[in-house]
């Protein structure tokens, strides 16, 4: 997809920096980008409405951040991931956020159960449309996460868990964008489903299994579509 309809052009100047670089940072971390996937510097300044620099030092900031990486032609690119590169962020992945829904379940305000409710809804009401947008599913996929990571209310914890996902967004939701058996059989919504009602519940350990069977389910799937590299080298 054009990078032209994945961002939406800027016109506060005076946070254009910050706004270039979360606008890019959003597109990785939800996957909008896919590994191997090459983001000119030209098209994207052009889609935001601006100069190249504000671009330029956004991904340098992305690649510092391992983000992005320059390949050996100078251009700007999604790295690629390796198998047991993804099956080690998968285990942090449960730890880390396994440990924020336990936090959460037990602090989150009606007010938030609500919001996480009404994500989890608008997923899987496109997620049962006879043809899902994935980019809708991705979007609503991460707000429904991160609404329940915010609840732990542990700012550094979130900030980890949203490092982990600017590393592995491009190949977290591949079944959501590509339209895969998942989709079809709509098994990350019986997975929120299962997550949610224990958020209500107050059960932090049904919440953590729930969790931890939505993340290791989409990670099956994710390295049997042989989309990771197979080897390190």
């Amino acid at each position: 997809m054009p990078i032209s309809d994945l961002v939406t052009p800027l016109k506060r100047q005076q946070t254009m920096r910050a706004d270039v670089y979360e606008q890019l940072r959003e597109l990785v971390m939800t996957g909008q980008v896919m590994p191997g996937e090459q983001i000119s510097l030209r098209n994207a300044a052009a889609a935001l409405g601006v100069s190249v620099m504000p671009v330029r030092e956004a991904m340098q900031r992305l690649v510092a951040e391992n983000a992005l990486e320059v390949a050996p032609n100078r251009a700007v690119r999604v790295p690629r991931m390796t198998v047991s590169q993804f099956r080690e962020i998968t285990t942090i992945r449960i730890n880390l956020e396994g440990l924020a829904t336990k936090l959460a379940a037990l602090a989150l305000s009606n007010a938030q159960l609500d919001e996480i409710q009404r994500l989890s809804d608008c997923f899987a009401t496109e997620m049962a449309a006879a043809s899902p947008n994935g980019s809708r599913l991705i979007a609503f996929n991460k707000d429904l996460h991160f609404a329940v990571y915010r609840g732990a209310n542990m700012p550094m914890l979130l900030h980890m868990i949203e490092t982990l996902w600017l590393r592995i967004g491009p190949i977290l939701n591949y079944d959501l964008r590509a339209g895969s058996r998942r989709v079809d059989e709509r098994v990350a919504v019986r997975h929120h489903s299962a997550w949610l009602g224990a958020l209500k519940k107050r059960d932090a350990t049904a919440a953590h299994k729930a969790l931890k069977g939505d993340i290791e389910s989409a990670a099956e799937f994710i390295v049997s579509a042989g989309m990771l590299v197979s080897a390190d080298s």
